[in-house]
């Protein structure tokens, strides 16, 4: 049964004073900084610990209560479910905020999926569309096409991934290819890794009631050379989700489709004239709330299963599950 509201909020209001903002564990070994994660690599083993910042239009907006947790529960639930199909990284959960991995050399391209004509960001196939682009990573679209109706089967539209504080940039496989950012072979073997994933999880979130709209996976080489997903799989932050059962009343309405995704945040700074560029506006504390409400009910249908926080200070806890010594502070 979901947890009911008044329990998430209560939960979050607890959480909030105590955001897992940024980490400081150089006995992890080296450390990279991404938008939400802090990873660590030392002994071939990478360290993923999943922060509660939050991203969207490439900038970190700042911290959601409890969603590294939502996070790192969700890929290790996608990764288990997955590993038959397309094997990952993934070693151990020992913290609701850690993941322990195979250091893996990072593939430069992001594999994005994409099922729907959808999106308000400047790299979303929905803006591209709308001014007047029939041709979008390599893929012809038909005209006609209504924002958020299905696309005739899912695309790859391919990124690159932008260092932090950059913007990822679609490309089609033949710019990809003619970047040398990818071998023939290796961006082939990686497409239909992430379009075998990809069909995979629009059938689960079918038996749940959701539509999986469109998603990104990231792929690395492991030493031996195979190809394995890394980094998160299905989750709020990579994914969008719809409710299946309102999808064609909101259609109808010519209202957005209900979903529980960070495209709530980005619908809110949107409607305040911001797409990315300029100074953040205030987001008030129920926004913040509410966002992460989403977060929690996402994790909960697609698993089937409650959601149990950990409401300690995270500092103190993550030293404690890592084997680290108490912080001297």
């Amino acid at each position: 049964m979901p947890t009911d509201l008044a329990t998430l909020r209560a939960w979050l209001r607890q959480a909030l004073p105590h955001p897992l903002l940024t980490t400081d564990f150089p006995e992890l070994g080296e450390k990279y900084e991404g938008k939400v994660r802090d990873c660590y690599t030392r002994d071939g083993k990478r360290t993923l610990i999943v922060t509660d910042r939050v991203s969207a239009f490439d900038r970190v907006l700042g911290t959601l209560p409890l969603k590294g947790q939502v996070l790192n529960q969700a890929t290790a639930f996608w990764m288990e479910a997955t590993r038959e199909l397309v094997p990952n990284h993934l070693i151990s959960v020992p913290d609701p905020n850690v993941m322990i991995a195979v250091e893996c050399e990072p593939l430069p391209v992001e594999f994005v999926v994409r099922a729907y004509l959808t999106g308000v960001t400047s790299t979303s196939i929905w803006y591209h569309y709308a001014r007047g682009a029939r041709e979008f990573c390599g893929h012809r679209l038909p005209e006609g096409l209504k924002k958020n109706e299905p696309l005739p089967s899912p695309i790859l539209t391919p990124s690159t991934k932008a260092a932090k504080g950059g913007r990822d940039e679609s490309l089609s496989r033949q710019e990809i290819l003619d970047r040398g950012l990818l071998s023939a072979r290796d961006f082939d073997e990686a497409a239909e890794k992430a379009m075998t994933l990809f069909s995979f999880g629009q059938r689960h979130c079918a038996q749940q009631g959701l539509i999986l709209v469109d998603t990104k996976y990231e792929f690395g080489r492991l030493p031996g050379g195979e190809i394995v997903l890394i980094d998160e799989i299905h989750t709020p932050d990579s994914s969008r989700f719809w409710f299946e059962a309102s999808y064609e009343i909101q259609m109808a309405r010519g209202a957005e489709p209900q979903s529980f995704d960070k495209e709530f945040l980005r619908r809110y700074l949107a409607g305040q004239g911001f797409l990315g560029d300029g100074p953040l506006p205030e987001i008030p504390e129920e926004i913040w709330i509410e966002a992460a409400a989403l977060y929690i009910e996402a994790l909960e249908t697609i698993t089937g299963t409650p959601f149990h926080p950990n409401l300690d200070p995270p500092g103190d806890r993550l030293r404690r599950n890592l084997g680290l010594a108490p912080s001297k502070g």
